[in-house]
């Protein structure tokens, strides 16, 4: 029976350090009980839990094997799904070098298994990860890179679901980032491939390997007119993995050759490695870049962008592509109420400097369970400023956390949003950047042959 059941739920007691399953009376549960003894299922979990709840805790040591009401029983299992501290923690706290201190369930499952420790990295890996993943340590959790087969990669972005995004066509070489910035928008959609939007969306990264034969395919397709593409509207095209897989400089390479227009998001200095195909597009009006900086200060970059270029390597790319012929943008992105919001002008003014000719802004976007994370992240790094960053950003999405209205979401409303725009407004004029970068030219646009026989040099 369930725990609802008048039949007491057999709780099992401590074994050789290793807690059991608690299991309510059978059911589906039982059968998975030798599964989580062999996948070291949330080792640290039980013990702090029951020590919390103290008569329990004694009742439990007392009573080896014993059984105990199924009312207690519940009340510990509200107790596990409503604590902060638990649910959706990891078992031996937060990853170092990573951003998100958890790994929520999914939302669209309503069971989740928690696997971690020596398991999660454990020569009983799955098989069915890629010979050449680049496997980073960070504390005990590796990156795993496993291969995304889809059958096509420019994505249509629909102006009518999504208006205020001002492009239609995007390339996302891979699924998941290893910059692991706690505040990406991108996160959820981890959770489509069953996986969490917390650790999981750093460190079980998909590669589309076969991306640039699909792109030479789908721009000698006879419906595509050489329209621009970003690259990319998701995940960061340059993240760390990219210094090996190479999938963007590839894609990069078609479209050099097809001198197809595309414009580059990245917050990486790798996309230097590239100014060979940037510089060849850029000058027939194809390329432009765009480089995200959040903050100035190294310290806090490293805690919201652990694996991502150092607010230094960024203004450098920035200086490299422009001394290139590379027209570049600066991204603020995102604009955090009460902790980076401050830095707006001189984030501007030391982009203008190293060679941006133009500037965007994004608020902060905490869809789903972002939020949580956010929270999480800012109470173990700024627990003094939690409350007031809060209530900020609540000030600026009409007392909630956020709002997904179009329009609304990339800006925000209120007194102290309008204070954002207005101050990127001046300052963007005291710098001389312009508000939209160039638009890019596809005119000069050739389809490639299917069987890929055009070389660079022909049209070099």
């Amino acid at each position: 029976m369930s725990a609802c059941g008048k039949n007491p739920a057999k709780i099992p007691t401590r074994k050789g350090g290793i807690w059991d399953l608690v299991h309510v009376g059978g059911g589906i549960v039982r059968p998975l009980t030798s599964l989580l003894r062999t996948t070291g299922i949330v080792r640290r979990f039980m013990p702090p839990v029951l020590d919390r709840l103290g008569r329990g805790a004694s009742l439990m040591r007392r009573r080896k094997g014993g059984d105990l009401p199924a009312s207690f029983v519940r009340l510990l299992l509200v107790f596990m799904a409503s604590s902060h501290e638990y649910c959706g923690a990891l078992a031996d706290g937060p990853v170092r070098g990573r951003g998100a201190g958890l790994n929520p369930g999914n939302r669209f499952e309503t069971t989740r298994l928690h696997v971690l420790g020596e398991h999660l990295d454990g020569p009983d890996a799955a098989s069915s990860e890629l010979d050449v993943a680049c496997e980073s340590v960070s504390g005990r959790v590796l990156t795993r890179v496993l291969p995304d087969e889809s059958r096509t990669v420019i994505n249509r972005v629909d102006p009518k679901k999504s208006p205020d995004i001002g492009f239609r066509w995007t390339i996302n070489p891979y699924r998941g980032c290893e910059h692991g910035c706690i505040y990406c928008y991108a996160r959820p959609g981890h959770e489509y491939l069953g996986l969490s939007c917390g650790l999981d969306f750093e460190t079980r990264i998909f590669a589309k390997l076969d991306a640039a034969r699909l792109l030479r395919r789908e721009l000698a397709g006879p419906g595509w007119a050489g329209e621009s593409i970003v690259l990319s509207g998701v995940t960061d095209p340059y993240q760390p993995v990219e210094a090996k897989l190479e999938i963007t400089r590839r894609c990069l390479a078609v479209m050099a050759q097809c001198r197809q227009p595309v414009s580059v998001i990245t917050k990486n200095r790798l996309v230097v490695r590239d100014v060979d195909y940037l510089k060849m597009l850029a000058g027939r009006d194809g390329a432009h870049v765009a480089i995200s900086l959040t903050t100035l200060d190294a310290g806090l970059a490293a805690k919201l962008e652990p694996w991502a270029s150092s607010p230094v390597d960024r203004l450098r790319a920035i200086r490299e592509l422009s001394r290139a012929g590379v027209p570049v943008s600066v991204m603020t992105a995102p604009v955090i109420p009460g902790l980076n919001d401050e830095e707006l002008p001189h984030l501007l003014q030391a982009a203008a400097r190293s060679g941006a000719t133009s500037a965007g802004y994004i608020l902060l976007r905490l869809p789903h369970q972002i939020k949580k994370l956010f929270l999480d992240w800012m109470k173990r790094h700024f627990p003094q400023g939690l409350t007031r960053v809060q209530g900020l950003i609540q000030g600026t999405r009409g007392g909630r956390l956020y709002d997904s209205r179009h329009g609304a979401r990339m800006r925000g409303c209120g007194h102290f949003a309008e204070q954002i725009g207005g101050m990127f407004e001046v300052s963007c004029r005291r710098c001389g950047l312009a508000r939209q970068p160039r638009s890019l030219s596809s005119e000069m646009f050739t389809k490639p042959t299917i069987d890929g026989q055009m070389t660079f040099e022909s049209i070099a």
